[in-house]
């Protein structure tokens, strides 16, 4: 699906009045479904304790509901305050496994300025399965809810 089609969808919910949950689960669910290799599609939201709590996901369950900043790529995004693609997870220190069968992970943070609100974290069984395209897509979702986060926030 392409990025433009996808934030369409989107808006169109909010049109309708989708409450602000409702659009979180949408968004991870049509991002979820627009490339096979996305096995693992989440939004990790950023709360003042410097904790991020697992939100709407598609995929397998996993024990990392919360994750302190700094700890693995999801905690290292928000500590160094931007996104990570990471080609291969088998390479990195301090990755949280959240499947044996992943290899390589994308997070982008949702963000308004300096402002984190959350982040959109998929994975992949495949190595190196975010391309330049795809992380365009993600990008333009998680813009897309920076947005929805500063209504919410806003009300």
């Amino acid at each position: 699906m392409e990025a433009d089609h996808l934030i369409a969808r989107l808006e169109g919910y909010a049109e309708e009045g989708a409450s602000f949950e409702t659009l979180l689960e949408a968004a991870v669910r049509e991002l979820h479904d627009c490339d096979p290799r996305f096995h693992w599609t989440g939004i990790y939201e950023l709360f003042p304790d410097e904790v991020l709590r697992l939100g709407p996901f598609v995929g397998a369950p996993t024990d990392h509901v919360f994750i302190g900043v700094g700890r693995g790529v999801c905690g290292t995004a928000v500590a160094e305050k931007r996104n990570l693609n990471i080609p291969d997870v088998r390479l990195i220190a301090n990755y949280l496994a959240c499947s044996t069968a992943t290899r390589s992970e994308l997070v982008v943070l949702i963000r308004s300025g300096d402002t984190i609100h959350a982040q959109i974290d998929i994975d992949s069984h495949q190595v190196a399965a975010f391309d330049d395209a795809a992380v365009a897509l993600v990008q333009r979702v998680a813009d897309w809810l920076a947005g929805a986060y500063v209504s919410r926030n806003a009300a």
